[in-house]
């Protein structure tokens, strides 16, 4: 694999400056393969962060950057020491291949060079939904620490939310109660209950997972818990968070981070998907050209109706 190869991608230039660029890709090596890529999500978390120019302080953070961490793909090259095959579909979390462009996460292109050993082998029959692979990996690693109980309340019901809520029940636990403001989000529910704080009188909640992104909700969550409960923040949070010491006190509160997922996380959930017990289904709402990236970025971020949008490379050469 010695030809020189380039790609199409979202660039990032600065807060609010986004292009789509044609960028040349590093050469791969032996343990490289090629992936052309098919579909990839855009996050509304921490793309959106990117984007807007609030990401807090995170390795490789700089501009201008590649964003996406959600590609789907098939391989059209494999160096001689790689795993793979070409044709494979795979999940890509990301590459950085764009030389003095930062791949931060680097999966939004329509081209991509990655080491073999970063991308893992999905089934056809998942088409686009492979995408959310990713969210649903961070979903299972949250709920697969040691020590950790399942879900009783979950805050917010966008992706993660849901594949949280899913994943819950598909586990065999007890469903979980979501809490949802946004009336443009309330449906969807798949065997649990949805409605908004206010309409929830329940304070003994054992397990709370927040998935909000909203810095200032301790208080209002700890107020909810049992004695000795937990609250996992899954989210990402841009301000500082706080609370207050007394109720926290009173209750023994414990608050756990739930950070990135790993392999054996994309694994379970890869399992879950093949064995029927977890649908990827109704969470993809929205999908645009990749030549149309700059309005479906403003869409993504901006319209409450967009649960997911992906970005459809193939037409891009």
């Amino acid at each position: 694999m010695t030809q020189t190869l380039n790609t199409l991608a979202v660039v990032v230039e600065g807060p609010e400056r986004l292009s789509l660029s044609r960028l040349e890709l590093d050469a791969p090596d032996g343990d490289d393969v090629v992936v052309d890529i098919e579909w990839s999500g855009i996050s509304t978390g921490t793309e959106r962060l990117l984007w807007s120019g609030r990401m807090p302080p995170f390795p490789g953070m700089g501009y201008p950057l590649v964003p996406g961490y959600e590609s789907v793909g098939r391989i059209s090259a494999v160096g001689a020491r790689a795993a793979g095959r070409v044709g494979d579909r795979v999940f890509v979390p990301g590459a950085r291949c764009f030389g003095t462009v930062r791949g931060l996460f680097g999966g939004a292109a329509s081209r991509l060079v990655v080491p073999g050993s970063r991308v893992t082998p999905v089934d056809e029959a998942l088409g686009s939904q492979a995408v959310l692979l990713a969210l649903a990996a961070t979903a299972q690693h949250a709920l697969a620490a040691q020590g950790s109980s399942p879900p009783e309340l979950i805050v917010g019901h966008g992706v993660l939310g849901r594949l949280l809520a899913r994943i819950t029940v598909a586990s065999g636990a007890p469903a979980p109660t979501v809490w949802e403001r946004n009336p443009l989000r309330t449906a969807g529910a798949e065997g649990y209950r949805v409605c908004a704080p206010e309409d929830d009188a329940r304070r003994d909640y054992r397990s709370v997972y927040d998935v909000s992104g909203d810095s200032s909700i301790l208080d209002s969550l700890i107020g909810r818990l049992a004695p000795g409960g937990e609250i996992v923040l899954a989210g990402f949070y841009v301000e500082p968070l706080s609370f207050v010491f007394a109720p926290a006190f009173m209750r023994e509160a414990r608050i756990r981070v739930a950070a990135e997922w790993k392999q054996p996380d994309l694994d379970a959930v890869l399992a879950m998907v093949r064995a029927g017990s977890l649908s990827l289904e109704g969470l993809l709402t929205h999908c645009h050209e990749a030549s149309d990236a700059a309005p479906a970025y403003q869409q993504a971020f901006g319209d409450p109706a967009c649960l997911k949008m992906v970005l459809d490379w193939r037409q891009s050469a």
